[in-house]
């Protein structure tokens, strides 16, 4: 079947480098992911392989420092990867690969020290290692000031006892960027700390089985008296939660821009099958109802687009307008590409309902974009504490 290229609307954010970058992820996609990801899906996780070939290609430290490896772009830059990754047919491996560049590493570039960033930092960039970033808990999920997980101080260490889950690179990572609370209940006693996987204690638990992201391996974490040196605390101890918080932006535009790439993908499919099925005696797409839904899903689209590029202009300004920026770009991209993908499931019919087709799988994986990084609930809430 012909397949047509989205006639995507021109972007005054965008710059001839970020399109020629464009280009290089694009070409990275249909030779190192697009041909693996029926066996990765299977597998429950990416090749380790991967990491290698991207941090080789240039695509684990674009804002990051030269120094350790990283090319010094703006948030520009990682819209663009994040929609090109998206297009490959497996959400999972665009959160495999991001989970390390954007969520797990961001911290470390504005907290973490020279010597931590060479020993952790600057070997993730190259692909060599693989990090996650360890927050979320049975018993706080949204609430991140509710984490429970302990970092007792004994002499030169930290002592940690607890429980991560939903911990996206969790059961193969070789470190964690990871939340403990060593101080008091609630919002000041969070710290984080470079936490390595071969510690003594630690335990990976059940690699979780999800609805959908399925080449991103997702896995509880058990830490039982595990013991860290103290200089493996990043930045200020107490000053964890900041932290998170001020990162988030990074983690949400790149929802928002996986947005952006699975509904240019989907409406490329949609218009190249409904080009060549026919019914009723002509192709689908003559019918004046399958046109304008085309119309909606465009205009969603370039929507979504421009709140994500906005969002990232600003967070690269270091604008304080960006914290809501993001989040109403993550806000309309979760809705308007859940509605894309049940649009064109619907305009492929019984066909799009068959494995042999990306349909089901990016169908499965847009339910979580309301979910990560932030619900679509809190989303709402930071907007509106701006408006009023």
């Amino acid at each position: 079947m012909p397949q047509t290229t989205y006639p995507r609307q021109p972007s005054s954010f965008l710059t001839e480098d970020h399109e020629a970058f464009r280009q290089t992820v694009s070409s990275f996609v249909e030779r190192e992911i697009r041909p693996n990801v029926d066996a990765w899906e299977r597998d429950g996780q990416c090749d380790r392989e991967l990491y290698r070939k991207a941090g080789t290609a240039g695509l684990l430290g674009l804002r990051y420092a030269e120094a350790y490896g990283g090319s010094d772009l703006d948030f520009m830059a990682t819209c663009v990867l994040a929609e090109e990754l998206a297009k490959g047919d497996s959400i999972g491996t665009a959160v495999a690969l991001m989970a390390q560049s954007e969520f797990a590493l961001a911290i470390l570039a504005d907290e973490a020290t020279d010597a931590q960033k060479e020993a952790w930092m600057a070997p993730a960039i190259a692909g060599e290692l693989i990090g996650a970033i360890g927050v979320s808990e049975p018993g706080a999920g949204s609430d991140v000031a509710a984490i429970s997980t302990r970092a007792r101080r004994d002499g030169g260490d930290y002592v940690i006892s607890g429980q991560k889950t939903y911990i996206s690179n969790g059961t193969r990572a070789d470190f964690i960027t990871l939340a403990v609370r060593t101080g008091e209940a609630g919002p000041k006693g969070i710290s984080l700390v470079i936490f390595p996987t071969d510690t003594p204690g630690f335990e990976v638990g059940r690699r979780l089985d999800k609805l959908g992201a399925r080449a991103s391996d997702t896995g509880e974490l058990f830490f039982d008296d595990c013991r860290i040196p103290a200089t493996n605390l990043v930045g200020e101890e107490g000053h964890g939660l900041r932290y998170i918080l001020s990162h988030f932006g990074g983690e949400r535009l790149v929802i928002a821009a996986f947005a952006v790439g699975i509904m240019e993908r989907l409406i490329e499919l949609g218009l190249s099958y409904s080009a060549e099925r026919e019914a009723f005696g002509g192709p689908i797409l003559g019918f004046q109802t399958w046109r304008h839904r085309f119309a909606e899903m465009a205009t969603r689209l370039e929507a979504t687009r421009l709140l994500a590029h906005q969002a990232a202009r600003l967070l690269s300004d270091h604008d304080p307008a960006g914290d809501i920026a993001v989040s109403m770009a993550k806000l309309h991209a979760a809705d308007a590409v859940q509605s894309v993908a049940a649009e064109i499931l619907q305009l492929h019919g019984g066909f799009g309902q068959m494995e042999e087709s990306p349909i089901p799988r990016y169908y499965r994986d847009v339910a979580g974009f309301s979910i990560g990084a932030g619900t679509s609930e809190i989303m709402r809430e930071l907007i509106a504490r701006a408006l009023i």
